[in-house]
């Protein structure tokens, strides 16, 4: 295993960290403000940078397909995500955020020529935005298969009701489209897994409606937000399906490993900014007559957050080198592996530079408070903890059980 960078990822690696110190960090008080003034607009600022980052060949760095994007592998990637997780909203400036990235890996596998040309290519340009309809507030949705939602086929029409929530990226301006996951086959008849389907629904089809846009802890998340959408009698053409009916749960499987491991990056990316400020505050500060670094024990915070990131780093390198290698079926139970240990080590380590800035830490003076939500979101979101520990667990036991197990 070589897990060096390569010198395409290190010349991407440069320019992008180049770009944030130039053209983002001067502004990104403007970017905030913005935000502030008016929610759930834009900011003008992100158009600006959007245009420099893909004049400057920044953009859609994560699609390793060359025709699509920038051709590079998931090892070569994993760095350039984890750099964008320092800042909220790099991805968007690069053309990386999710769910967008998800919904675009799915249309450059899955989709139609039609679908890739009235959907993909206005969203490789950053021109139109999507979300991704999948969580439902009335199951156990960590369990996909007790899936309520339903996107029935009747004549030449999918007829789809239901309700969703997370639907993350819906309340932003220049969203679009959606990607239903829903119940096809409603007799029970075909396998569970064959059973669901994605379809593809116009934001503006008549019967979709945003209920309301969820908090997470007190945030809105503006400008995507993440609603509580229903879909009642919502009907598109049966040319909407993505992959074809009853392909739901492979079109998922291809969807998801990919962005566990741009998720697992960008958390450690906002473990090292943490790491950062949490050592600029301890040299800094002084309490009791000595620099907060050296103060009880503080030096073995420092250290095991180090070594926490190192580690998590490396797992999650090998697993994107293996998806390179053998595929995202066979790097499953790496992919499960990162998916729980880098949210858990950025958390640690954002909780750790929390408590040595005080109060501040806990206010909007620093980026720490909204870092830690979203790591402790990831612990959720693409499969909780306690599912990619079962699939974890059922690999390694694979290896001892007998086949009937």
């Amino acid at each position: 295993m070589d897990f060096a960078y390569s010198p395409r990822c290190q010349d991407y690696l440069a320019r992008l960290r180049q770009f944030v110190k130039a053209e983002v960090e001067p502004r990104e008080a403007d970017y905030h403000a913005a935000l502030k003034a008016a929610p759930w607009q834009q900011p003008a600022v992100m158009e600006e940078w959007k245009a420099k980052a893909r004049a400057a060949g920044l953009w859609n760095i994560f699609l390793p397909e060359a025709e699509w994007g920038a051709g590079l592998s998931n090892l070569e990637y994993a760095p350039l995500a984890e750099e964008t997780g320092r800042h909220p909203m790099l991805p968007e400036i690069f053309n990386c955020n999710a769910p967008d990235t998800g919904n675009m890996e799915v249309l450059v596998k899955y989709g139609t020529q039609e679908q890739q040309e009235r959907w993909l290519k206005p969203m490789l340009a950053g021109e139109i935005r999507s979300a991704f309809c999948m969580t439902e507030p009335g199951v156990a949705s960590s369990d996909a298969t007790n899936m309520e939602a339903t996107a029935v086929v009747e004549g030449d029409e999918i007829v789809i009701n239901g309700r969703k929530w997370w639907s993350s990226g819906i309340g932003h301006p220049n969203c679009r489209f959606v990607i239903f996951m829903g119940l096809t086959d409603t007799s029970g008849e075909a396998p569970k897994h064959q059973r669901h389907s994605m379809v593809l629904v116009p934001l503006d089809t008549p019967g979709v409606h945003i209920e309301r846009m969820l908090a997470s802890f007190g945030k809105l998340d503006e400008p995507f937000g993440h609603g509580e959408v229903t879909f009642t009698n919502v009907r598109v053409p049966v040319a909407n399906f993505i992959a074809g009916p009853g392909r739901g749960f492979e079109v998922a499987q291809g969807r998801l490993g990919p962005g566990r491991i741009h998720h697992c990056m960008r958390a450690l990316g906002a473990a090292e900014r943490a790491l950062e400020l949490l050592c600029q505050r301890a040299v800094s500060r002084t309490a009791f007559g000595k620099p907060l670094a050296l103060l009880g024990g503080n030096p073995d915070v420092i250290a095991n957050a180090r070594m926490d990131i190192e580690q998590a780093r490396l797992l999650t390198l090998k697993a994107a080198w293996m998806m390179d290698k053998v595929g995202s079926k066979g790097a499953m139970s790496e992919i499960s592996q990162i998916k729980v240990v880098a949210p858990k080590t950025a958390l640690s380590v954002i909780d750790a530079a929390i408590q040595i800035h005080g109060g501040a830490g806990m206010s909007d003076d620093t980026p720490l408070s909204a870092l830690f939500a979203y790591c402790r979101a990831m612990r959720i979101f693409d499969g909780p903890d306690e599912v990619h520990r079962r699939v974890i667990a059922k690999i390694e036991l694979g290896k001892y059980l007998p086949k009937s197990h």
